[in-house]
């Protein structure tokens, strides 16, 4: 699953627009939307998503022996 999709996820889960996310964020609608369709988003990115939705994002390796990086 892309990054793009899982912002949309949240975005259904909080009752939310990605217009006015993007405003939350400080950015048009139209520059946000850009984004998405590219999937370019670093983990500083996706960190302040998760704030203006009100959640946390966690991004790690996990391993079979439950090591996680």
């Amino acid at each position: 699953m892309t990054n793009a999709q899982k912002i949309k996820m949240a975005l259904a889960y909080k009752n939310m627009s990605e217009s006015e996310l993007a405003r939350q964020l400080g950015t048009t609608p139209q520059a946000f939307n850009q984004r998405m369709k590219t999937d370019k988003f670093s983990s500083n990115d996706l960190e302040r998503v998760a704030a203006v939705l009100g959640g946390k994002w966690i991004a790690e390796f996990q391993f079979p022996d439950g090591t996680k990086i």
